[in-house]
């Protein structure tokens, strides 16, 4: 726990540098709007942020239906657990191997 606090202070530190020598004012022009004076870091951490959440939101999806999908098959998993056990008791124990 205490190697991810060190890496997210160092994350933080980087991104604190960062913003620090890109503060330069820029004018962002987007088809009919524009802003003039926003800092550059700004835009370049937006424009980062923007980035995760597009490849993020497809991957954590995905993530989801397979959790879905695993607990639907670990259900169906102990079903069968439980009917193959329900069949030995019925049948008495199986032969054995010599």
């Amino acid at each position: 726990m205490t190697l991810g606090y060190a890496v997210v202070a160092i994350l933080a530190a980087a991104v604190a540098v960062f913003a620090l020598q890109n503060s330069a004012p820029t004018r962002v022009r987007l088809l009919f709007w524009v802003v003039d004076g926003v800092p550059l870091a700004a835009v370049i951490l937006f424009s980062l942020a923007v980035g995760i959440v597009v490849v993020g939101l497809p991957l954590w999806i995905q993530r989801w239906q397979l959790r879905t999908r695993a607990r639907a098959l670990e259900a169906r998993l102990g079903a069968v657990e439980q009917a193959l056990a329900e069949r030995e008791r019925s049948a008495g124990s199986p032969p054995t191997r010599q």
